[in-house]
């Protein structure tokens, strides 16, 4: 699907190197109550994550930067389009250059990361600086938050779970610490997958919650209410 519809937006994506998946919907929604000022979505891709929290939070003001110039193209297309068009910028730039930059500070970062560390690579090299850690190392992503964010900031972010606990780790010995940990299950009955997480400059008690996306049942699209409450601001047939 070229075109994805939500209740206030819609996404293209032909022309991006990742399509929009439930991961990006997933961290948008979880951190789009959080009530930040200024925000930076690093690797904006679509601009998906952006939108559902700019439409989250009236007043706050979204940049998405994007190495990739088609995906930055097509993110611009996708802001210029949404009701919330003035208060999204995208930055056509690698996050390395631009934490260098250092144009401005946030109080929000946002990222769903590369998480391949190791494998195969692909033979399109586009796809690898999306999927695997080859133009955006963790250590770079953590670096990046430490320079762009506000003394009380946060970085959130998604990953699988084993990347998830290694991100953590490699975190604090940079000095920055997990504050909150969402457990996503795909479903109720199968181990947990994905990871969403919140980082801080200054370390405290970590909140731990935990979410299932469908019952299990085999029912396609059987979703739990939890899942419901969460992104039905969003999608458009919840």
């Amino acid at each position: 699907m070229e075109v994805f519809k939500f209740k206030k937006f819609s996404v293209h994506q032909d022309k991006c190197l990742m399509k929009l998946g439930t991961d990006s919907v997933l961290l948008g929604a979880w951190t789009s109550s959080v009530g930040p000022e200024k925000v930076l979505d690093i690797g904006t891709g679509t601009g998906v994550i952006a939108l559902i929290i700019a439409q989250n939070n009236p007043e706050a003001l979204v940049d998405g930067v994007e190495i990739d110039s088609d995906s930055a193209s097509q993110a611009t297309v996708n802001f210029n389009q949404s009701p919330f068009s003035d208060r999204l910028r995208v930055i056509h730039q690698d996050i390395q250059s631009f934490t260098e930059s250092k144009e401005q500070s946030y109080d929000l970062l946002v990222c769903n990361p590369p998480f391949f560390t190791g494998g195969t690579l692909s033979e399109i090299s586009s796809r690898n600086a999306a999927r695997h850690t080859v133009k955006m190392p963790h250590a770079d992503l953590i670096h990046a938050a430490r320079n762009l964010l506000h003394e009380k900031g946060r970085l959130n972010l998604i990953l699988p779970y084993i990347e998830g606990l290694r991100f953590e780790e490699l975190a604090r010995n940079y000095g920055f610490y997990v504050r909150k940990i969402t457990e996503v299950f795909t479903k109720a009955n199968k181990p947990v997958e994905r990871l969403l997480m919140s980082f801080s400059k200054k370390e405290g008690t970590i909140e731990k919650e935990s979410i299932a996306i469908q019952h299990d049942s085999d029912l396609r699209n059987d979703w739990t209410d939890e899942y419901k409450a969460l992104t039905q601001n969003f999608y458009l047939n919840l």
